[in-house]
């Protein structure tokens, strides 16, 4: 069901535009999450969006290798700092040559660093962080401490942390508290232990899904009178957001980067479109030629699996419940169809909508021996893996993030991440990519941290069209690109300055 609601986009200099467009009616307050802590039990209420999306499988050690709980154990950096929580800070070598490689591909961060050598521009600010700890994050956390910044991290996913390079984070001095594999109730002592400690309290939120931001608000609300601002970069994270603008809640502005151009047209469609065919390839091992695929959503995100996959030779089928992308759809040579209608003869299941229960346990038990289910949305909500969770059903572990669920006739489905985010649970993304997505956020962070108090009232805003043209110049030197130039006259025919920008905010890419 659609509503009005207003989204406030930021005016190119300083004031504030008002937009009317339409958002889904969220008739829901914002989720609430149990306040009490137990070590091994902490359920949770809304969409888990820690184990809801980027994980990798490309770590140098497994957490099956020492059972011992990084929270019992004892550790010092070589600066004899103990103030972090990692599986093995032994492994920062490991991890910072990781770092180094990623540099290489995230120029438009290493550009920001080289341009504020001679000044700070977070000088002062106190940044918590909750995304997923990689070896890119680890380019966008230190980056954001050579622009003066002070960072506490929290990994968004209990799975996403590579433990080699949250120990080489902690080995340069950044207070980490993640490792891959934590326990539900580890995952929130470690936001806890980011956000609550002694002499040092954010000024600044970078998040992704939102926990971190719902934790605050439940545990320690008064810290928002400091708080300059909110950086949300998921689906997940901006629709609560949103919620909480709606019920007059939001105590802070907060800036919505999962809806910026560079975002959305980059790091969702591109992204996945490489991300898709790496992590089913290295979990099943399968080919792709002829295979049939049902994919979940034609947004972003879906558009990347479809193109990919039907490069491979896939027949691909697609669901969707907008006119506007299930056109798109079926104009780019796609079969639309209901889910019910494919799921007994389909070879593979690829959900990509950001919506819950999408594939239910009626689906499940319809599928064909050995159909592969798998997630590419930000939520783990979209399969209903929890009704698979029952005495009738067998589960069999065949590899790291795959599961074989078997039912009493012998009939099997491949579950991939337990119906988490596939990529990074069982590959990795591309670090170009990354980078453009890593930029928008630092850039988010130095708008609201810097802006003059007015600009920003306490309501979710996109970035400027101006800051999203300027994050993309950034990254196309690397293709060695030559921008053409408009003239005095070419400019002032289309009404433009000539260094933009160059599309009114209403402009679909």
């Amino acid at each position: 069901m659609l509503s009005n609601k207003k989204k406030y986009i930021v005016n190119g200099n300083s004031g504030i535009k008002a937009q009317q467009i339409q958002f889904a009616d969220q008739k829901q307050e914002f989720n609430k999450r149990p306040t009490k802590i137990g070590r091994r039990s902490l359920s949770r209420s809304i969409s888990q969006s820690s184990t809801d999306s980027y994980s990798s499988a490309a770590s140098y050690t497994d957490s099956s290798d020492d059972e011992t709980s990084p929270r019992d154990k004892q550790q010092k950096n070589s600066k004899g700092s103990s103030d972090f929580c990692v599986k093995n800070i032994k492994q920062a070598e490991f991890g910072r040559r990781e770092i180094e490689i990623a540099e290489q591909e995230m120029p438009a961060l290493m550009a920001l660093r080289k341009r504020a050598q001679g000044e700070k521009p977070l000088a002062g600010a106190k940044i918590v962080g909750c995304t997923h700890i990689t070896a890119q994050t680890a380019v966008l956390m230190e980056t954001l401490g050579a622009l003066g910044a002070q960072c506490r991290w929290a990994a968004c996913n209990i799975y996403s942390t590579l433990n080699e390079v949250a120990a080489a984070l902690a080995e340069n001095g950044f207070p980490v508290f993640a490792w891959k594999g934590e326990s539900e109730d580890d995952f929130w002592w470690c936001i806890d232990r980011c956000v609550n400690v002694e002499g040092w309290q954010p000024n600044m939120i970078l998040d992704d899904g939102g926990d971190l931001t719902h934790w605050i608000y439940k545990k320690y609300p008064n810290m928002f009178k400091k708080i300059k601002g909110i950086v949300e970069e998921s689906v997940t994270g901006v629709h609560r957001l949103y919620q909480l603008s709606k019920a007059g809640k939001l105590c802070v502005p907060a800036m919505n980067v999962n809806d910026s151009v560079t975002k959305q047209k980059f790091d969702n469609l591109y992204c996945c479109r490489e991300s898709i065919l790496d992590g089913l390839k290295r979990t099943t091992d399968m080919m792709f030629g002829g295979k049939q695929v049902v994919v979940c959503g034609y947004g972003e995100v879906g558009k990347g699996c479809c193109a990919a996959l039907k490069a491979m030779g896939s027949i691909v089928y697609v669901t969707e419940i907008d006119p506007i992308c299930a056109l798109q759809a079926c104009m780019d040579g796609f079969r639309l169809v209901k889910l019910n209608e494919v799921i007994r003869q389909v070879d593979i299941v690829i959900t990509c909508t950001g919506n819950k229960n999408v594939v239910t346990r009626e689906h499940l038990d319809r599928m064909k021996n050995s159909c592969i289910v798998c997630n590419m949305g930000h939520s783990n909500t979209e399969i209903d893996v929890a009704s698979l969770r029952t005495p009738e059903l067998t589960w069999e572990r065949v590899r790291s993030q795959v599961d074989h669920v078997i039912w009493p006739d012998g009939k099997r489905i491949v579950l991939l991440a337990e119906g988490r985010l596939l990529n990074l649970s069982c590959s990795t993304v591309p670090t170009f990519v990354l980078s453009i997505t890593a930029t928008t956020q630092a850039l988010a962070l130095i708008e609201l941290y810097n802006a003059p108090e007015g600009r920003y009232k306490q309501d979710v805003y996109l970035l400027p069209k101006k800051m999203d043209e300027y994050v993309a110049s950034l990254h196309l030197p690397t293709f060695d690109a030559h921008l053409t130039e408009l003239t005095d006259e070419q400019a002032k025919y289309l009404g433009l300055n000539k260094n933009g920008p160059f599309k009114p905010n209403y402009y679909r890419y």
